[in-house]
């Protein structure tokens, strides 16, 4: 009988450039409208860029607007704050 091949999705916090996987990152996504937004879910349509799960390295990137650089477009204040919200466990708006 053939093993399967339970690979982990491993993703590059693109703050502390840790590799880690998927599921303990946060997903933000750039998509084709020029909207910027959380995707919890992952799966949606878009340029993603993937920060941990950490209040502190989500201040980091507001302070340095690594997001900015690496989704090619400002990225708005409210973006930050729904981060913080997914990290302390609310729901998004």
């Amino acid at each position: 009988m053939p093993k399967k091949n339970n690979k982990i999705p491993l993703r590059k916090c693109i703050v502390t450039q840790e590799m880690k996987p998927k599921q303990a990152l946060i997903r933000i996504v750039h998509n084709k409208d020029g909207e910027v937004f959380v995707d919890p879910s992952g799966k949606k349509n878009g340029r993603g860029a993937y920060i941990s799960n950490s209040l502190e390295v989500v201040e980091k990137a507001e302070k340095s607007k690594v997001l900015d650089r690496h989704l090619q477009t400002n990225v708005d204040e409210t973006v930050y704050q729904q981060l913080k919200q997914v990290i302390e466990g609310k729901d998004i708006e």
